[in-house]
């Protein structure tokens, strides 16, 4: 009747990360107007309410490959509604959506050269 075999808490909650689904800006956009997007939700983001924590660990895994993305919402115990993370929640129940910008890059985005 030990916690040896026992898995944490967090494992149950979690779901196996995905890449969020090719989408199309509403306009071809360039690489630094993404950036300036992403950067202006990060910036905002915590205002939405929930805990700057997670909403810091939501970026770093947003910026990072899936595998290392999945690391970091179970060692922060976020609950990943979509597997895309595009809906979040913490332990204590607050809510943390995603826009698919921050998450990937659109299909119509303007290459340079």
């Amino acid at each position: 009747m030990g916690c040896a075999g026992s898995t944490p808490k967090v494992d149950e909650n979690s779901k196996k990360l995905k890449k969020p689904k090719a989408w199309k800006h509403t306009q071809p956009i360039t690489p630094a107007q993404l950036k300036q997007m992403r950067d202006e939700f990060w910036d905002t983001a915590p205002h939405y309410g929930g805990q700057k924590e997670i909403w810091d660990a939501l970026r770093v895994a947003a910026e990072s490959d899936l595998a290392l993305a999945q690391t970091i919402v179970d060692s922060a115990g976020i609950i990943i509604s979509n597997p895309d993370m595009t809906l979040c929640y913490d332990e204590r129940g607050a809510k943390y959506e995603l826009p698919k910008y921050v998450l990937s890059e659109p299909t119509n985005l303007i290459r340079d050269g």
